[in-house]
């Protein structure tokens, strides 16, 4: 029997890569984002299917759902951005600013995926899976970013629990990762040399390395793993 599968932020970057990696596995896949131009492309070119939602709005998540497939084996929440590295900034003092830059990290990043999973828990498969996107940030420390992806990995434990002997929850945190729009331009030749001096691999991750662990975690040989951040970061956990 096929296995189906929800990516979220499947459009581009990471999320394409997982999602073509579960493509590629025999999943039959489906991709979530904003953009429906940008889906529709990576959807055909990966051969899977798209539906185009706002994870971080209840309604539009509600709506969805009818589009969305009855049974899923396999949730991956990638959906999620750097609002800092999306322009939003605070200056010092401007507390407003700085009140949204921190809601805009959590709301894309632990909203989107608190929202998703709840409204598919009711069809998540025996014996599925759900994987959470998280970052080195999560424990590194990253201004609002970090707190953010610190919270996925702490309401993940909490989901496994809830989930044990039905289904596996577990995050994989990405260290520095290129060929992603993450960065949005924003990192210099010299900050991203120095970046990868402090990975003791000595070198960057690439899409695909995220997609592999995710491989991984969704497949039957991950079955006693759960409640778990699998660290993909060429062994930057904790820097040199």
């Amino acid at each position: 029997m096929t296995l189906t599968a929800v990516v979220t932020g499947g459009g581009t970057g990471i999320g394409r890569a997982i999602a073509a990696q579960l493509v590629s596995d025999g999943v039959s896949v489906v991709i979530t984002g904003r953009r429906p131009d940008v889906l529709a492309t990576t959807a055909a070119e990966i051969g899977a299917k798209y539906v185009t939602f706002d994870a971080t709005d209840p309604a539009a998540v509600q709506a969805a759902l009818d589009e969305l497939p009855a049974t899923v084996d396999i949730l991956v929440n990638n959906a999620g951005a750097n609002m800092a590295r999306q322009g939003l900034a605070a200056t010092a003092g401007d507390l407003a600013a700085l009140k949204k830059l921190w809601l805009g990290d959590y709301e894309s990043n632990v909203i989107s995926t608190v929202l998703v999973t709840e409204a598919l828990l009711p069809r998540l498969a025996e014996n599925g899976r759900i994987i959470s996107i998280g970052s080195i940030a999560g424990v590194r420390g990253s201004g609002s970013y970090g707190p953010a992806k610190a919270a996925i990995v702490t309401w993940n434990v909490e989901l496994a629990k809830k989930l044990a002997g039905r289904a596996t929850a577990n995050v994989v945190a990405p260290g520095m990762t290129v060929e992603t729009d993450f960065f949005n331009n924003t990192l210099s030749d010299e900050r991203r040399d120095q970046l990868i001096k402090e990975i003791p691999s000595g070198k960057p991750g690439v899409p695909s390395d995220v997609a592999a662990a995710v491989s991984y975690l969704a497949s039957p040989g991950a079955r006693h793993v759960t409640g778990q951040v699998l660290h993909v970061n060429g062994g930057g956990h904790n820097g040199r």
